[in-house]
């Protein structure tokens, strides 16, 4: 681990906008590029909405207390997901009730889906090709579902690898995958 020697070497290794940044301005910033990413993840893994809330700014807290002992974070973002991944499970380990988040995604897309459909037709064939793709992702094993969600948010194969523990050609291959399966399920 190295020190910076400037704050404008800090913020050049997180995406520079201004130069000149303060420490507390970087953190403010990538709070605001992420947290909603950063939450949804979270509430994958079961957290409920409130105890997510909470998590992102713990995560964003430990992001500053790191960045100020001048720790080297080559990929600010993939480590913001990696310290969300850890305190999830940490959280979801002690509330003892698991919910799972397909149950709470479904319902939301349908709901979503629904008021967007015309015709009781159409709305029948959605849900149909809702609950399809409901049940595809619930085939998925937690790791394809978790491969899928941090790709989504726009991490890298090495960044997701980092995140969850694996080698990044585990994370090709656990994509690949779930990408079969729910492609297979679009087809029928």
């Amino acid at each position: 681990m190295s020190s910076f020697a400037s704050g404008e070497q800090l913020v050049s290794m997180v995406r520079p906008q201004r130069t000149g940044e303060s420490l507390r301005e970087l953190v403010t910033r990538l709070f605001e590029e992420s947290r909603e990413d950063v939450y949804r993840y979270l509430l994958t893994l079961g957290l409920h909405p409130p105890q997510a809330q909470e998590a992102v700014q713990e995560v964003f807290l430990r992001l500053y207390a790191t960045l100020r002992k001048g720790e080297d974070l080559q990929s600010p973002r993939a480590w913001v997901f990696r310290v969300a991944h850890n305190l999830g499970l940490k959280i979801r380990a002690r509330q003892q009730t698991e919910q799972p988040f397909e149950a709470e995604m479904g319902a939301r897309l349908e709901a979503r889906y629904a008021a967007a459909q015309a015709t009781p037709e159409s709305e029948l064939i959605e849900r149909q090709r809702m609950a399809r793709f409901h049940d595809a992702v619930q085939g998925l094993s937690e790791q394809q579902r978790r491969c899928l969600l941090l790709r989504m948010e726009g991490l890298r194969y090495p960044e997701i690898a980092s995140t969850l523990g694996i080698s990044a050609s585990a994370v090709g291959e656990f994509l690949r995958r779930a990408i079969v399966r729910l492609r297979m399920v679009r087809d029928e």
